[in-house]
């Protein structure tokens, strides 16, 4: 903990903060609301009666306590780096989080380093103050931690027991199913969209490819899983409409036959959101807790299918640019891809096309971008090739070094008038703050006023700040620039005396290739001193 002269209650800026946990969303002894309004009472009271000056309430209702991710959180954080606030109180400790790592963190670091009084009421905690109770805080907060890993614990042994009993624990159900209104682990079709499921699986098993049945679901106006369920759709998706990725994972899912399939997910630590995906293994599969939608013979069958059981060339080495061609109306990779022409050597070749496009032609997504690999590579190597030799043609490393050593000195001549102007300017407005105080300390502005006034300057001194730092920055570029010439002359040769360029080479170099639906390609470098070009398939020699 730390200490700091007292200074008067008014000075003190207040922020309050207020957290419903996940867990007390199930207690029955009081409602999310009544929890939140009996966390404020307490905080304005305290307030009040110690006559801080209150600013404004951050509340995260329903928001874990085991990572700072929280809307109310982040928003308390902001209001401190723009001195809005100096001050924060809570209820008790775990209120601000129940992470001992980051709660150590907050009281040890970020609030000292910010001049920040916290105040935890029921714990007694208060870090401008030299109190006992402030030694044992980072024990409180140990505490806490462990009583949330505790509680993981065995939600998570409660929840491991429902799937292997066959209940189903998921927030909602897969699409063509309902919650049972009686047992609500237990799954019913949904009348509504079962009827879809059963059609899809139909039109599947009777030889039609996943094309052919996602053209006749968007043509029939049939709500996808997203647009049914009311979730967002697909990044990759511009509306809410079936995909052939949808399609194929309906049919992958096991679930459809009657067999309730679960744990395929799991969260990393009880600290985390994100999640990780479990091998088959370890997936809780219980068979024959729901009515099926479609025959374990008709499944199987589909699963077993020659055109769902191709093999893909997914552990072959790399292309030369693959993954650097993107399409430039989507913004989707462009797929190398490898594929059967009796008019080729070997009788394949490999093609290039936009991703989004190949996935459902039909219905037109995107442009189609085909073009035969190995000539575009051929093309755009030699245009990399050509920009890189009338660069190094034209090289003149010493006379280049000398020009940015000579622009680097008018920019830190500039830079360094900027910089004392701003420093004059601060301090200009810190002693405006100074006179602000003796103002309201005097009584001539009232204690609002004087709120609204020093927030105002100390917006004005943190974007004055920002500049400096920013100037800083702009510094340290300009030197780092003079050091890369060499190396980047290293890497261009290298690039040029390669018959067969490697893929770790060309990507050091090129930052992205774009290509549109009329065959003009654009290949942006990674270095300054390399000029971006713009082409046409047809015009490469």
């Amino acid at each position: 903990m730390y200490n700091n002269i007292i200074q008067t209650p008014s000075f003190y800026r207040v922020g309050n903060y207020i957290r419903l946990s996940e867990s007390d969303e199930d207690k029955t002894y009081e409602s999310d609301s009544e929890s939140v309004i009996n966390q404020r009472h307490l905080l304005m009271d305290f307030v009040k009666e110690n006559g801080f000056t209150f600013v404004d309430e951050y509340v995260d209702d329903g928001y874990t306590g085991t990572n700072f991710n929280r809307p109310g959180f982040q928003r308390m954080i902001k209001d401190i780096e723009s001195g809005r606030i100096n001050c924060v109180i809570t209820k008790d400790l775990s209120r601000l989080g129940r992470n001992h790592v980051g709660c150590g963190n907050l009281l040890e670091e970020y609030f000292p380093a910010n001049k920040i009084r916290f105040i935890s009421i029921l714990d007694g905690v208060d870090t401008f103050l030299d109190s006992a109770n402030n030694d044992i805080a980072p024990f409180k907060s140990l505490f806490n931690d462990m009583t949330s890993k505790d509680t993981s614990k065995k939600i998570r042994s409660i929840l491991k027991n429902k799937k292997q009993q066959g209940k189903f624990i998921g927030s909602k159900p897969c699409y063509g199913y309902m919650r049972d209104s009686e047992d609500k682990g237990h799954l019913i079709p949904d009348p509504e969209v079962a009827p879809v499921v059963k059609k899809i699986f139909k039109m599947a098993y009777y030889g039609n490819g996943v094309s052919d049945i996602v053209s006749y679901l968007n043509d029939n106006n049939i709500k996808c899983p997203s647009a049914y369920k009311g979730t967002k759709s697909s990044s990759r998706q511009k509306f809410n409409m079936w995909t052939i990725s949808s399609v194929n994972k309906l049919l992958k899912n096991r679930i459809y036959t009657g067999d309730m399939v679960q744990n395929k997910q799991t969260k990393m630590s009880y600290k985390s959101q994100k999640k990780i995906t479990l091998d088959e293994s370890l997936w809780i599969i219980v068979e024959n807790t729901h009515e099926a939608l479609v025959s374990k013979a008709m499944f199987d069958s589909i699963q077993n299918a020659p055109a769902r059981t191709r093999v893909t060339h997914c552990n072959r080495e790399k292309r030369l640019l693959e993954n650097l061609l993107t399409c430039k109306e989507c913004g989707n990779t462009l797929t190398v891809l490898h594929r059967k022409n009796k008019n080729y050597k070997d009788n394949t070749y490999w093609s290039v096309n936009c991703n989004k496009y190949a996935r459902d032609p039909r219905r037109k997504l995107c442009y189609p971008h085909f073009f035969p690999y190995d000539k575009l590579e051929e093309k755009i190597m030699s245009a990399i090739k050509n920009t890189c030799q009338r660069y190094l043609d034209s090289l003149n490393v010493k006379e280049l070094s000398e020009k940015i050593k000579r622009e680097r000195k008018k920019v830190k001549n500039e830079h360094q008038k900027e910089r004392e102007s701003l420093v004059l300017d601060i301090e200009e407005l810190k002693r405006k703050m100074d006179a602000l105080y003796d103002d309201k300390f005097n009584g001539i502005i009232s204690a609002d006023n004087y709120v609204r006034l020093s927030s105002q300057t100390e917006k004005q001194i943190a974007s004055l700040n920002s500049r400096i730092y920013e100037i800083d920055n702009e510094e340290n570029q300009i030197k780092e620039d003079t050091k890369e010439i060499i190396k980047y002359e290293e890497q261009i040769k290298a690039l040029l005396n390669l018959d067969e360029p490697n893929r770790e080479l060309i990507k050091t170099l090129v930052k992205i290739i774009y290509i549109d639906k009329d065959k003009n390609i654009e290949i942006q470098y990674r270095f300054k001193v390399l000029d971006d070009i713009k082409i046409n398939y047809e015009e490469i020699s």
